[in-house]
């Protein structure tokens, strides 16, 4: 099952969820609110043995994810 990424119209709380389909709706998980939209997520790519993500910028072997590289701030 994929993670989307959230945002609540409500309290604009950010979040992920683990969900079946990208129709199932979720409620937000600070406030209850049941207006919430999907946000784009990012995705990195590896090439030449170096990450590249959607949200900019490129590592040379971390491993990107939430939040960022640790190392790099990637």
């Amino acid at each position: 099952m994929p993670i989307f990424e959230f945002i609540c119209s409500a309290c604009d709380e950010e979040f992920e969820e683990i969900v079946s389909s990208a129709k199932e709706k979720v409620p937000c998980p600070k406030c209850g609110g049941r207006k919430v939209k999907r946000k784009p997520s990012a995705f990195a790519i590896k090439t030449s043995g170096r990450f590249v993500s959607s949200r900019g910028g490129s590592c040379s072997g971390c491993s990107p994810g939430p939040g960022g590289c640790s190392s790099c701030g990637h």
